[in-house]
């Protein structure tokens, strides 16, 4: 059965799938993980999507990654 990017509770080691959605869902649970400042752009949307194996704690991670290299926060 296909996870539900709606409804499914999202975890840490909830697996990016072929059906992947950037839904609320997803975003209630990347603020939870990464912070108020969190927010979506279309380069790290195609860093989700790119095919390569990851799950919601790596997209968490990157993201912190990457907002913290560039002092954001």
């Amino acid at each position: 059965m296909d996870f539900d990017w709606h409804g499914d509770t999202i975890t840490r080691h909830t697996v990016i799938d072929a059906n992947y959605r950037n839904t609320q869902n997803v975003r209630r649970f990347l603020l939870a993980q990464c912070g108020p400042k969190f927010k979506l752009d279309r380069e790290f949307m195609a860093w989700i999507g790119d095919g390569a194996v990851k799950n919601m704690g790596d997209v968490a991670d990157e993201w912190m990654r990457r907002h913290n290299q560039a002092g954001d926060a």
